[in-house]
């Protein structure tokens, strides 16, 4: 197996390219971008034929508008409607956090789905619908795919595959990966009706279950119900409408077999997770990775931040660049991170499936989140701005953690920290009055690492990862410099040439010797 320090080329034999994904849902389609981003060939495989025109999620927490601002994609969202009320266990909770996309963005798949789409076709990502991928076999050095298409079997081969093709992942199942967890035990019942006038509901408990109910633009109704102690069926697809009909009856009292079913779906509490999210020469993200139920938009925002993460460590090995080991930072980084979002979304699940019995619960809940300290813990972690990342190399509050979106004071001009990341390369922030061989590490890793001096700041703070104000004499929070990775995060910060020096070989590998 080639190291991550060399590049991985696929060896001749079917169509060759450097990285399949497999699923062109969010994740995949942000993966692909991120992989072009990185400059790496990668070639999507989805087996639908044409995009999906169901709803499903439509929540984005900060965290991952953030990102989507980092590569230059909110534009294109427009003005989309942003809620800054979320719940925990469908109990309400305020999510307003220090970021400048604080609160829950309300955008439907299906137009997340096209919005990345058009950004990764735009880097030349390859996406090929109506392939089914059938067989999987891991060679030395490549990885070779079996797809059905609309013109017969295919081959491909490539350097690696990432499985992004959902909880059912057939990548998952041709490999034999371990993933261990809960089955669902209990569900709801989910549908859009066209053509009925209900009132809506944001979690209303009645005595036989859970009814949730809200009138979406262009006139339809999202419902979704669960009679508590209703254990969750063996199901091989979507409820029949008069299920759901009959589920909203029992539990509200309310007809609404009057109206016209446009999607139709059920979700459980499944908790599973892969114990390695990397298998040689294939990785996996996504609800691939980790299955749960999708409380809160959790479960999208969890795969695209896994998507985030990847991309540029993958496209870095790749393309030659990356420094031994690069590639196994991704399993250790986000498998922690996954396991602490299944286990909320498992308590979620408690209180909101749980009968009447856990109502006590609820209420104590409902008092520490509106004491303070439990809101903002409960706010950071589902939105997704309280990861950091164990990177070593000191204590500085920002390690580890995503450098805030905000405005640098630099010699030319005030300068957003996101417009800095969209070119998905690291970046080295370097204060006006640091030592000349810490800025001159900008320059030896110019291909890879953007370099920017920044000017002392007096005319207001930045945030922290805890929400906590910057020194307002130093945005850089009294370093002398901060190595920012292309997801966004602070992987070094202090003022030593030489721990720099190390941080910047860790992430990015050795410099060009042509520079």
């Amino acid at each position: 197996m080639a190291t991550d320090s060399s590049p991985a080329r696929p060896a001749k034999g079917p169509a060759a390219t450097r990285v399949i994904v497999v699923g062109a849902g969010p994740v995949g389609l942000f993966l692909a971008g991120e992989l072009r981003l990185g400059g790496a060939d990668v070639v999507v495989l989805e087996r639908l034929r044409t995009p999906t025109t169901e709803s499903r999620a439509s929540t984005l927490h900060a965290r991952t508008v953030e990102l989507f601002d980092c590569r230059g994609l909110l534009a294109a969202l427009g003005d989309p409607p942003r809620e800054p009320r979320g719940h925990f266990g469908g109990v309400p909770m305020d999510l307003t956090m220090p970021s400048p996309h604080s609160g829950q963005w309300k955008v439907p798949q299906t137009r997340t789905e096209e919005l990345l789409q058009e950004w990764a076709g735009s880097l030349g990502a390859d996406v090929r619908r109506g392939w089914e991928v059938r067989g999987l076999t891991q060679r030395d050095g490549h990885v070779d795919v079996v797809a059905e298409t609309p013109d017969g079997p295919r081959r491909l081969r490539a350097a690696y595959l990432v499985a992004c093709d959902g909880e059912d992942s057939t990548v998952r199942r041709l490999t034999g990966a371990d993933f261990p967890g809960a089955p669902a035990g209990r569900e709801l019942l989910r549908a859009d009706i066209a053509g009925i006038d209900i009132p809506n509901r944001r979690f209303e408990r009645l005595e036989r279950g859970l009814a949730i109910a809200a009138r979406m633009p262009g006139g339809t109704t999202r419902v979704m119900v669960h009679e508590f102690g209703t254990p969750a069926p063996e199901r091989t697809g979507p409820p029949a409408f008069a299920e759901v009909v009959g589920a909203w009856r029992r539990v509200t009292g309310e007809d609404l077999g009057g109206g016209r079913p446009v999607w139709l779906n059920a979700f459980g509490d499944a908790n599973q997770q892969l114990t390695q999210y990397r298998h040689g020469r294939v990785l996996f993200a996504g609800d691939a990775a980790h299955r749960q139920m999708p409380s809160g938009g959790q479960a999208l925002n969890l795969g695209l931040q896994d998507a985030a993460n990847l991309g540029w460590k993958l496209a870095a090995v790749v393309c030659g660049r990356a420094p031994q080991g690069l590639l196994d930072t991704y399993h250790d980084e986000r498998h922690e991170v996954g396991r602490r979002v299944l286990a909320n979304i498992r308590a979620q699940a408690l209180l909101l499936l749980g009968d009447r019995a856990v109502e006590p619960a609820r209420t104590l809940l409902g008092e520490l989140i509106a004491a303070g300290p439990a809101r903002q813990h409960l706010a950071a972690m589902i939105t997704g701005l309280d990861i950091r990342h164990p990177v070593g190399g000191g204590t500085h509050p920002l390690l580890g953690a995503r450098l805030p979106l905000g405005t640098l004071p630099t010699p030319d001009g005030p300068v957003e920290v996101a417009a800095l990341l969209r070119t998905g390369r690291g970046l080295l922030l370097v204060s006006e009055s640091a030592r000349a061989e810490l800025r001159w590490l900008g320059k030896v890793w110019s291909d890879r690492v953007t370099p920017v001096v920044v000017l002392p700041d007096p005319t207001g703070p930045l945030h922290d990862a805890e929400g906590r104000p910057y020194d307002a004499r130093s945005p850089l929070h009294d370093a002398d410099g901060l190595l920012v990775r292309p997801d966004g995060h602070v992987a070094w910060a202090g003022s030593d040439p030489w721990a720099a020096t190390a941080a910047i070989r860790h992430w990015f590998g050795r410099p060009d010797p042509g520079l």
